[in-house]
């Protein structure tokens, strides 16, 4: 008879051989993505990147064909439009998202308890993770919502390869990242500062104190400090690391080879925290708070000014400029702080800025975003399997990848040394040469009305005369666009 954990890994196993084994892509995945409507759709008619390519790039993955009319149709100027379609994406939830829903039902793992996940290999869970985020942000209608997952996911980073973290990573994905993305700030950092995956990897469960003088592991603490709220400059002392680190004590997780039962459960063992007076940024802990001194840790940084701009100045420069403008970093600090550290209020504020509206093309897509991007605005099916992957593999931006606890870097310094593989995914999305993904170009050219109109539907705009010069001189047309530089822009 074959037991319940031999079953789950067959399962798994026959699922990714069937996407490997088969030169067409699966019925199942051809009927749930709308890549191959035949309807024609309207592109950009303007010489310059107007209001609504901007915000549509810098909120999403790209447009896919006829998003720009669907969302230039929302109001009857632009400006009205782009405010319609912000309101729209900062409400993910009031979104219908069947496409999305009904791929993710093929990767039903990553919805387990975190207990039940160490049933998987991790080789095997990891390229689920992987497959699930590339499903999203290619088919979901949230795609702030996505934009925001990876953002997070950069802030409060884990790499996945860190011991049990193999197998938390996609607990903490679902249930800490992507449940809190937009909204409370001081909910997702209580999350992340206990989920199982993060007591992993930054040694929080083995923070404890047994006998007198015990010193504690300061790991988290200081991460807590300089990378995900008051930032390295945001006037902590190695006093307040180590007092924070008393006060996180006695957290600890169940992990494989100490428990043989309960895998990945987080307890409080108040035999192993420090249950004194603790002073952290000139607030008092009262001794004897035991489990609840980390709600008031998690009040006392949320509350301090640093945070609120350190917060503003990485959301900034996500969706502003590498260098991010002190005038909207004030404004949306402001809004932050006013609000207690809500998500949504805070990014309306930041996509309401002078400087976010006046941006334009000022970004480099990260790897991830470039990839995405690609496939979106040429309507691509794609199983987003392995082969697809190994391109962002070779580009250094695999997710859950990243090894050390800053997460993948947001600055174009970063990436400039990924374009020739930029341009090798182009040429091979074209010829239909990545296994398991396919673009059907001359249906994509008929429903644009023309190359010249496709050329304006992929580089957001109408292509200069020296750009259609080019584009005219190549039968690789959908590569150049896709390889030149205003698509690697946002």
């Amino acid at each position: 008879m074959i037991d319940r954990r031999a079953f789950l890994q067959l399962g798994s196993a026959l699922a990714a051989s069937s996407m490997l084994a088969c030169d067409r892509l699966p019925p199942w995945l051809l009927a749930q993505q709308p890549a191959f409507d035949d309807a024609a759709f309207a592109p950009p008619v303007n010489a310059h990147v107007d209001l609504v390519s901007h915000v549509i790039a810098r909120l999403s993955y790209g447009a896919r064909p006829g998003e720009y009319a669907r969302v230039r149709a929302l109001g009857r100027s632009q400006e009205a439009a782009v405010d319609a379609y912000i309101r729209e994406q900062l409400a993910p939830e009031a979104l219908e998202d069947a496409h999305a829903d009904a791929a993710l039902r093929q990767l039903s793992m990553l919805e387990l308890p975190a207990g039940e996940l160490f049933e998987f290999k991790a080789p095997v869970l990891l390229e689920s993770m992987t497959r699930g985020t590339l499903v999203r942000t290619l088919l979901s209608t949230r795609q702030l919502h996505e934009v925001m997952v990876e953002f997070w996911s950069d802030h409060f980073n884990i790499d996945s390869s860190k011991g049990d973290c193999r197998w938390l990573k996609a607990h903490d994905d679902r249930v800490v990242v992507r449940a809190n993305a937009m909204d409370s700030f001081a909910a997702l950092l209580r999350a992340s500062a206990l989920s199982p995956a993060m007591l992993w990897y930054l040694d929080g469960r083995v923070n404890r104190r047994t006998i007198a003088g015990e010193k504690p592991n300061e790991n988290y603490a200081r991460e807590l400090f300089e990378l995900h709220t008051l930032g390295v400059h945001g006037g902590y002392t190695q006093q307040d690391v180590m007092e924070a680190a008393r006060a996180l004590t006695g957290w600890t997780v169940r992990a494989v080879g100490e428990s043989s039962f309960g895998l990945g459960r987080v307890e409080f063992i108040p035999e192993r925290h420090d249950d004194g007076e603790k002073v952290i940024l000139g607030q008092r802990i009262a001794a004897g708070g035991g489990a609840q001194d980390i709600d008031r840790l998690v009040e006392i940084v949320c509350a301090h000014p640093a945070t609120a701009t350190h917060i503003a100045t990485k959301l900034c420069r996500r969706f502003i400029d590498d260098d991010p403008p002190a005038d909207a970093v004030r404004a949306v600090a402001d809004t932050f702080r006013r609000g207690g550290g809500d998500i949504r209020p805070t990014l309306h504020t930041l996509f309401s800025t002078p400087d976010f509206l006046a941006s334009r093309q000022r970004k480099l897509k990260r790897p991830l975003h470039f990839v995405v991007s690609a496939l979106r605005v040429t309507g691509a099916v794609s199983d987003a399997g392995p082969a697809l992957q190994e391109y962002l593999t070779r580009m250094g931006h695999a997710p859950f990848q990243y090894p050390t606890p800053d997460g993948y870097p947001d600055e174009a310094s970063a990436w400039t040394g990924t374009l020739l593989w930029r341009w090798n995914f182009a040429m091979a999305l074209q010829r239909n040469r990545i296994h398991g993904t396919q673009v059907d170009l001359a249906s994509l050219e008929r429903r644009a009305g023309g190359r010249r109109h496709l050329a304006a539907h992929v580089l957001g705009r109408q292509p200069t005369p020296h750009e259609w010069a080019a584009h005219e001189s190549t039968p690789d047309t959908l590569a150049l666009l896709l390889a030149s530089p205003a698509f690697q822009r946002t």
